[in-house]
């Protein structure tokens, strides 16, 4: 007797230049859907009225009805107060839209979320099970320097903004280890997709 089908939610994560956009890539092409929590900020301020007009309201830095990304992340990036307020204003759009994709892909076995701060943001409620990516923080340093043209002093400020990879690592329910090289990466991935699928076909 059939169990009736149910999609399943995953969230991808990992901290910053650890290679989930190999992973996410790597999925697409695979054919499934990922929801891309990045570009749905930037449309947040570049398609949704509603947003445009409220960092218009507290931030001044719209013209002809664009938001100047640069001058706003100047603004932003100096004042913490300030990046909370445009938080307030981007990731409730961010979240609804990511609902709506859930919702209107139900009939799917699956689908990713592309979400690179979510257990920063506390999106963990979204997903049924989370992925992460992990890569050893000297990796992640030489990884970022090289990707960013920044030197090293840097690079540690940017990371040591966000949750360590080694502790997402340890709150991850599936962890893809992108020490070994792009091959080994992608044989994980191939596993991993091998058992859903097997656990889709046990569920129809």
């Amino acid at each position: 007797m059939s169990k009736g089908k149910t999609m399943k939610v995953y969230g991808i994560t990992g901290s910053i230049a650890c290679g989930k956009s190999k992973v996410t890539h790597y999925l697409i092409e695979r054919g499934y859907l990922v929801v891309d929590a990045d570009l749905i900020s930037r449309n947040a301020l570049t398609i949704d009225q509603e947003c445009i007009l409220k960092v218009q309201e507290l931030f001044g830095c719209v013209k002809d009805g664009i938001v100047d990304r640069k001058a706003l992340g100047r603004i932003v990036f100096h004042d913490k107060n300030a990046k909370k307020q445009l938080e307030a204003i981007i990731h409730p759009y961010v979240i609804l839209k990511m609902k709506e994709e859930i919702e209107k892909n139900k009939e799917r076995d699956c689908i990713f979320l592309d979400i690179p701060l979510l257990y920063e943001s506390h999106l963990e409620y979204l997903c049924d099970e989370i992925i992460v990516v992990y890569l050893d923080e000297q990796r992640q340093v030489q990884r970022l320097m090289a990707r960013d043209h920044i030197d090293e002093s840097y690079a540690y400020t940017i990371i040591n903004n966000q949750i360590s990879s080694l502790k997402k690592r340890e709150m991850a329910d599936i962890v893809f280890d992108n020490n070994q090289g792009i091959e080994e990466l992608y044989k994980q991935i191939d596993e991993f997709i091998e058992r859903i699928s097997h656990e889709e076909i046990i569920n129809e």
